[in-house]
């Protein structure tokens, strides 16, 4: 009986053993998405600072019209 009661707290050590594996995994897939997430906040801010180079690019072609209409 005794070892039968040992073997059940063995048994239940392991199983507490595998969901503490399995929370640490799902942690892991968590920290994974945040990185993604950030990593996709990134990309947006580079596009926006893309966006803003290309505004300010027209931006100058047109003082650009605008100074070579005046001059003539």
């Amino acid at each position: 009986m005794s070892r039968e009661r040992e073997r059940e707290r063995e048994r239940e050590r392991e199983r507490e053993r595998e969901r503490e594996r399995e929370r640490e995994r799902e942690r892991e897939r968590e920290r994974e998405r945040e990185r993604e997430r950030e990593r996709e906040r990134e990309r947006e801010r580079e596009r926006e600072r893309e966006r803003e180079r290309e505004r300010e690019r027209e931006r100058e072609r047109e003082r650009e019209r605008e100074r070579v209409f005046c001059s003539e």
